[in-house]
């Protein structure tokens, strides 16, 4: 179920702190207009919110690459269509399945027709792409040692053995050295070791979803990734250390 919360923009300048969006922008015009033909194609509700604070909830009706305009579906009809069109720029929410899609666009213009008239507006420059979490994430401990092994995904035979900073039932962030090329998002990790301090290590596919730098001062670079297709006794084994740690670390708060 969608929150109102779910529709509104998350900013560089939230109300929780300084919030850098960088580790989930997507630049690519082919990235961006394939992530906008599938709220399109599919129907699905967008939200449209101004900087007033207003909020209209639409469809994305057409993604015109050639022509580089989006359409969203509008009643011409009604009031709050003229308010739209008086505003200089709305940012666009909506959900794709477990993503949260936020993107940009400037001032609309309304074209007539028969039987549907539409908001047009210039396609976005970027995209920021969420995953929305099911799963809670738990950082281990200073004097725990967590590690993934795996051969660099673009070097054949470098074999890597990657920290791992923290875990959740649906993926996990692990820690490239500075040295280390780094792989791209969307890169497939096939056949990581996880030794998570059990009796029971286990193997599975990971897909990178984001890569950032770490905070202030600290080496490295953050890789987000997610599980793909974790076998029924990994999840077991995966529950087993995340309740682990979660009772760890309450016991040294």
């Amino acid at each position: 179920m969608i929150e109102a919360a779910d529709l509104q923009p998350l900013r560089p300048d939230d109300a929780s702190g300084n919030v850098d969006l960088s580790e989930y922008r997507v630049s690519s015009p082919r990235e961006i207009a394939a992530y906008l033909t599938q709220l399109a194609d599919n129907k699905i509700p967008v939200a449209l919110n101004a900087s007033d604070g207003a909020i209209a909830t639409t469809l994305l009706w057409t993604v015109d690459t050639d022509r580089n305009r989006l359409s969203f579906w509008a009643d011409a009809s009604d009031a709050k269509t003229q308010q739209q069109l008086a505003r200089p720029s709305h940012v666009v929410v909506a959900h794709l399945h477990s993503v949260k899609l936020q993107f940009t666009i400037g001032a609309l213009a309304l074209q007539r027709g028969d039987p549907v008239s539409v908001l047009t507006c210039a396609l976005p420059t970027e995209l920021f792409r969420f995953q929305r979490r099911n799963s809670y994430r738990v950082r281990p401990l200073m004097n725990e040692a967590l590690s993934a092994r795996l051969v660099h995904p673009d070097i054949a035979g470098m074999p890597l053995e990657l920290s791992v900073l923290d875990l959740s039932l649906g993926g996990c962030a692990l820690l490239l050295p500075d040295d280390i090329p780094v792989p791209q998002r969307g890169t497939l990790l096939r056949q990581v070791e996880f030794d998570l301090d059990t009796d029971s290590p286990f193997r599975v596919d990971l897909k990178v979803q984001n890569v950032a730098p770490r905070p202030a001062a600290a080496p490295g670079m953050r890789i987000g990734c997610e599980f793909v297709d974790a076998r029924s006794g990994t999840m077991r084994v995966l529950q087993r250390v995340v309740d682990d740690l979660q009772k760890r670390r309450r016991a040294h708060a």
